[in-house]
């Protein structure tokens, strides 16, 4: 007997939570605004119980993003929009649609004869997403970017590779590394002109065109610039945390510490691998 919960379950338990008199109080205040930040946390921890390998954990963390998206479905269900059906129905709709290698002729259970390469695969796939684009402007009356699905709200780091491997595919790219490194080096040398002029907004603006051509280098060599400063981000806290442990264990206060002495800590740490 399987006695499981299932997504009647879930989406019974989202309603009752949501119930006016008898629902719980935190739920009831949240709209779809409120719960963006909690939906932005749950991906994040998806992403951490991956990188981790911590699997059962990981059942947890995408139980919690699925929450979310109940969340956001009851909702629109309140307010009449659509409802987790529609979700379901338009993801799948999609998906055959983008996939008529897999689904030919947008039929779900209709098998494919002819195996395509991954070039073709690729091609197909590319051309899909234009003409979406294409209509999506048409609707709208508006000039159809090959940029104008790349959402606003994602990490930086992550839209800004997205925008060069887009304009990279219509040929707005250099095809040797070459000239990526020179770029950062350019932008480095204009960043410190405007340190040297004291010119804020202009310091704040080289930046950004500093980090944008780090991420270009690093969709260059293949390297996934949000990974790789994760990667940053996990290996300096793990030799931070060995300098605090030292600086504990020395029974003096960080005050009493000089930098040329944390500096050789650091430097311990990296030795030991961490």
């Amino acid at each position: 007997m399987n006695n499981k919960y299932n997504l009647e379950d879930l989406l019974y338990l989202m309603q009752r939570l949501r119930e006016p008199e008898f629902g719980c109080p935190w739920d009831i205040k949240q709209d779809f605004t409120s719960i963006v930040p909690c939906t932005l946390e749950e991906c994040y921890e998806v992403v951490d119980a991956i990188e981790r390998e911590d699997w059962p954990h990981l059942a947890e963390e995408l139980g919690d993003l699925l929450f979310q998206i109940i969340f956001y479905s009851q909702l629109a269900t309140e307010k009449k929009l659509f409802d987790m059906s529609d979700v379901i129905h338009n993801i799948v709709e999609k998906l055959i649609r983008r996939h008529p290698h897999v689904f030919p002729n947008n039929q779900l259970h209709e098998k494919v004869l002819i195996k395509l390469n991954d070039e073709q695969i690729t091609e197909s796939w590319e051309s899909l997403k234009a003409l979406e684009r294409l209509k999506k402007a048409e609707s709208k009356q508006k000039f159809s970017s090959i940029l104008n699905d790349i959402p606003n709200a994602l990490p930086a780091l992550l839209r800004a590779e997205k925008i060069q491997k887009r304009v990279a595919k219509v040929g707005f790219d250099w095809t040797i590394i070459e000239p990526v490194i020179a770029k950062i080096e350019e932008e480095l040398a204009e960043l410190k002109e405007a340190i040297d002029a004291g010119d804020l907004n202009a310091i704040k603006d080289e930046m950004g065109d500093v980090l944008f051509s780090q991420v270009n280098l690093a969709r260059h060599l293949n390297v996934c610039a949000e990974e790789a400063l994760r990667g940053a981000n996990k290996k300096f806290t793990q030799r931070f945390n060995y300098i605090e442990a030292q600086v504990t264990l020395s029974e003096k206060n960080w005050e009493q510490h000089q930098l040329f002495e944390l500096d050789a800590l650091w430097h311990k740490a990296k030795a030991q691998g961490l």
